[in-house]
């Protein structure tokens, strides 16, 4: 029976992007998990944090570097919601519209953002200012319906109540 070994670096040198230090950090992350397949949301996770989301020649670095193919990496970034493919604006609104949510609401708070804003969730403002985005659960059903605003969650949001959240941190 054949096992894979773990792999403590990488068969090859793979060149970052560009000569942006943030690589090198990306780089940290990858070398700590010994360039594993394993290390796969980690490194999403860093890329995102670091560049703010997940562009074309990240994961095709990020999959070159753990040896994995594009389509896996690909995968996993647009299965999980809080990976984004797309430069995202200086706010961010999450929108939760699991079975609570929806229940109590939240489709109504989605439309206030459309006729306030004009975009819908996975869309940007046209001055990059707001970015809103829809969860699937954000595990907060007993505060139903829920946003998250800047990272701040906030429950049993109205359509008026939360066109005003919004205008605050704007």
């Amino acid at each position: 029976m054949l096992m894979d070994r773990p792999r403590t670096e990488r068969s090859a040198v793979v060149a970052p992007p560009d000569d942006d230090k943030r690589w090198k950090i990306i780089d940290v992350t990858m070398r700590r998990n010994g360039y594993s397949g394993h290390a796969l949301i980690e490194t999403l996770h860093a890329v995102q944090s670091y560049f703010g989301y997940l562009e074309d020649r990240s994961l095709r670095y990020v999959a070159m570097s753990l040896q994995l193919p594009l389509s896996k990496v690909y995968g996993v970034a647009t299965f999980y919601h809080l990976f984004t493919l797309k430069p995202q604006g200086e706010h961010t609104c999450v929108v939760c519209t699991g079975t609570a949510c929806y229940i109590k609401g939240s489709r109504d708070l989605v439309a206030a953002i459309e006729n306030r804003y004009g975009i819908k969730p996975g869309q940007t403002t046209a001055d990059d200012a707001l970015s809103v985005l829809s969860a699937r659960c954000i595990g907060s059903c007993g505060v139903a319906p829920t946003v998250v605003l800047d990272g701040d969650v906030l429950g049993e949001q109205t359509p008026d109540g939360l066109i005003a959240e919004i205008e605050e941190v704007l």
